[in-house]
């Protein structure tokens, strides 16, 4: 991996995340590509050492590994005038564009070529992301690692067995962040509500987030056990949690996800045409 040059197609927030977190685990700076049309973006790239460019052609013709980070209203055309470059340099090809299948991507690029197709979500901005991934079969054994150790610079990463997968993927982590974020503003509000000042509210319930999640991501039992063993027979968590599962809570939050794992199917339709 570390022997590889990476080329970023696209130099936004995410791919800024994900090179920023490769060049603190140690990557070679100089081993970075990243291109872009907006100077702004390519700045703030050259500023962490990063080798930067408007012209994709230069950034993909060194490289091993290219990822492709971009608007996917705009990946078509941005990909369609590099069919060649890709097809001279067969480097393994990282897709973090939502919404765009491996399907179309091979039919921009070509059959051939070696094609992981990634579902980020936004807390890798602060290297807390979770990743899905999917291969196609022209990806090997060891392009997968190399892989998983891009995505992990900002998180962590996790293969799935098929693309429609990837839809599920989205719904749970890739849409996630913003249904804890709901959360946090309904606990505001209520705390407000029940005499606290808007900051204190936001301060306990922001801190608790924070707490729960950590005591979830190292205990070694699951969320059910944890929300029991905080629940004491008739006290006040009881009360709030009854409350939760009268009003159908878990069928609220299982159609809402099922919401988004369609409208993910709907949109990878609409966007690959």
């Amino acid at each position: 991996m570390s022997d590889n040059t990476i080329a970023f197609i696209g130099a936004g927030n995410m791919a800024s995340a994900l090179f920023g977190g490769l060049i603190s685990q140690g990557y070679q700076a100089s081993k970075i590509w990243a291109a872009d049309p907006y100077q702004g973006s390519l700045d703030n790239a050259a500023a962490l050492g990063v080798n930067t460019t408007t012209d994709n052609t230069v950034a993909i013709a060194e490289a091993d590994i290219v990822v492709l980070a971009v608007k996917p209203q705009v990946l078509k055309d941005v990909l369609l005038p590099l069919q060649n470059s890709f097809a001279a340099r067969k480097p393994l090809i990282i897709s973090i564009v939502a919404g765009i299948e491996i399907s179309s991507l091979q039919q921009w690029l070509g059959d051939d070529q070696a094609i992981v197709r990634c579902m980020p979500n936004t807390p890798a901005l602060v290297k807390r992301g979770a990743t899905g991934l999917f291969a196609n079969t022209n990806v090997s054994s060891e392009q997968r690692r190399a892989t998983s150790a891009v995505l992990d610079a900002v998180g962590i990463s996790l293969w799935v067995d098929s693309e429609t997968q990837i839809d599920a993927v989205t719904a749970v982590s890739g849409s996630g962040p913003a249904y804890f974020f709901l959360l946090i503003e309904a606990m505001t509000d209520a705390g407000e509500k029940l005499g606290l000042s808007r900051d204190t509210a936001a301060q306990l319930t922001l801190q608790t987030a924070l707490g729960a999640a950590e005591m979830a991501c190292n205990s070694d039992v699951d969320a059910a056990e944890l929300r029991r063993r905080v629940t004491s027979p008739a006290g006040t968590t009881e009360a709030a949690i009854n409350s939760f599962e009268q009003q159908g809570f878990r069928d609220v939050v299982d159609t809402a996800l099922n919401a988004a794992n369609r409208r993910s199917s709907e949109l990878a339709e609409l966007l690959g045409k």
